[in-house]
């Protein structure tokens, strides 16, 4: 019987997102025995409290975060029956660190990914810089070269002006006549002159008479461009678009043995009973707030009328994410009220605890903003530093608190949500105006330019930098189903190709804030 209890406890973790080391195993299945009638009940109830456990650090459970969860577990026995029932919304919901997503990279040449073995250190060397771009580029490269339209035809046939249109090297391009499309990353290597940068080679180009398509084109995106070269070098560039986008379904077919998002893979009848349980969770509802100054009484004050209303409805919300910036100054070398902010995280913490439903059934997610206490301005940001949040986590013990960026996994359902006022970034740092043809909202050519550079953040590393060996973490590929995009700029909300994108909005600035149902993948705008 042993062995088949392993093996259903060896399930169950991984159906969580779960690895077990050896001992850790042995750990739990002596804790499953005491209930012999009950195993499944138990296997349950121990995972639902990793959830709740705040101090691991890895999706590797060992023995001591066994130990010390099944000893919490055997105290409280004569009521874990009782909590079971509440703590099954928690488990559904996974929180997945920047720093902890898996990093993959493509061979060019066997043409498949492969995960990357080994530590990947904060400060990388010179080559991770390199790599970053050749990463960018091969992830979208080996999506064009599988879209119908640019991939080469089986047989030597003429194609009609509407048929495929196959990528060129730009090194092909020397002493070549008449129109080609190549594809490469947009670079300024001279004040004044652009160039397109492939894996190989370079070329100026000539966007005057370009014309492009919805989004934003600044340095750093990777584009498809057709055009032809000039007597002076220059390749005067005609139509200019962004990489087509690959469907969902279609990315998960090649990649199912790949976990790109950090939730761990299942097999397919996991999935379907994952899917299953999705269904029957309809009324789940996340809550999400962005700009919290916890140094303003008048933001506080509306916060608790927030919580007040939540509080009182029939099923109150699965998850409330608070995201930055959580002071109204920005914490930089000129801040000195650390020790005050510490304190408004636990005035924050007290006013969540006198609300007992949602402290009891609710999850607490903080992430930080781009101004916020940390090491620095680079992406990913790490979370909060534990300084300032002890006081809160004295009232409410099973807050989480992740990275800038993080994803959520909710049953099948992939949530990133990302804190940067990226819109007035991007519009900044364009090199053409954004096309009018299909849309004029600037959220809308937003939306576009991150989903098709599969990409949360394709700004130029002067503009916004990112820690070299983790630009991973930014990535979208596969298509995530949801990605909240907080800014500054007001309310939005755009269905772009299947993927829910919205922001919002500043709760500090217009009360504004999102409920988000994430099985319907319904928004709703709410303000005070």
């Amino acid at each position: 019987m042993s062995g088949q209890t392993r093996k259903k406890i060896q399930k169950k973790m991984k159906i969580r997102g779960y690895g077990l080391r050896m001992d850790a195993l042995d750990e739990i299945l002596s804790f499953v025995n005491r209930f012999p009638d009950a195993e499944d009940e138990a296997i349950d109830l121990l995972l639902d409290q990793f959830e709740h456990e705040s101090s691991l650090k890895s999706s590797i459970i060992d023995k001591e975060s066994v130990n010390r969860v099944t000893s919490v577990l055997l105290q409280a026995e004569a009521a874990a029956e009782g909590d079971s029932g509440s703590a099954s919304n928690h488990s559904a919901i996974r929180v997945i660190d920047a720093f902890l997503v898996p990093k993959f990279r493509y061979d060019s040449i066997k043409k498949h990914f492969y995960q990357h073995a080994g530590s990947l250190p904060i400060h990388g060397e010179a080559s991770a810089k390199a790599a970053l771009y050749r990463d960018r580029f091969l992830l979208l490269f080996q999506r064009v070269s599988r879209d119908q339209h640019f991939s080469r035809p089986s047989f030597d046939v003429v194609n009609s002006e509407f048929g495929s249109c196959e990528i060129s090297t730009i090194q092909s391009l020397v002493g070549q006549t008449g129109r080609r499309w190549v594809m490469g990353v947009i670079s300024q290597l001279e004040d004044g002159h652009f160039y397109l940068e492939d894996l190989a080679a370079s070329v100026e180009i000539d966007l005057s008479k370009a014309k492009i398509t919805t989004g934003f084109f600044t340095e750093n995106t990777i584009v498809v461009a057709e055009g032809e070269m000039l007597v002076d070098g220059i390749f005067q560039v005609i139509t200019c678009g962004f990489p087509p986008l690959e469907d969902r379904d279609q990315s998960l077919k090649l990649l199912a043995e790949y976990d790109f998002f950090g939730g761990g893979t299942l097999k397919k009848e996991d999935t379907l009973r994952l899917a299953d349980l999705e269904k029957r969770a309809a009324n789940d509802m996340f809550v999400i707030l962005s700009d919290i100054w916890l140094d303003n009484e008048e933001v506080m004050g509306k916060l608790e009328v927030v919580l007040d209303g939540f509080e009182s409805v029939e099923v109150v919300p699965s998850l409330f994410v608070f995201m930055g910036n959580f002071c109204s100054h920005p914490c930089n070398l000129s801040f000195h009220s650390f020790s005050s902010l510490r304190l408004q995280f636990g005035k924050l913490g007290q006013m969540i605890a006198a609300h007992p439903r949602l402290k009891e059934h609710s999850r607490f997610l903080f992430i930080p903003g781009p101004d916020d206490a940390g090491p620095s301005t680079v992406l990913p940001r790490c979370a909060l530093p534990k300084y300032l949040t002890e006081e809160l986590k004295k009232y409410i013990p099973n807050a989480i608190f992740s990275s800038n960026p993080c994803r959520i996994k909710f049953y099948t359902q992939e949530i990133v949500f990302f804190r940067q006022d990226l819109l007035y970034r991007m519009r900044r740092s364009c090199l053409i105006p954004p096309s009018r043809e299909e849309t004029d909202d600037p959220f809308e050519h937003l939306v576009a330019t991150i989903t098709h550079q599969s990409h949360l953040c394709p700004l130029p590393l002067t503009v916004q930098p990112i820690i070299w060996n983790y630009d991973h973490s930014l990535h979208l590929y596969p298509t995530p189903h949801a990605i909240v995009l907080a800014d500054k700029s007001e309310q939005k909300a755009f269905k772009y190709t299947g993927i829910t994108c919205f922001n919002p909005g500043s709760f500090s600035s217009d009360s504004t804030f999102v409920a988000y149902r994430p099985c319907t993948q319904e928004v709703e705008f709410s303000a005070l």
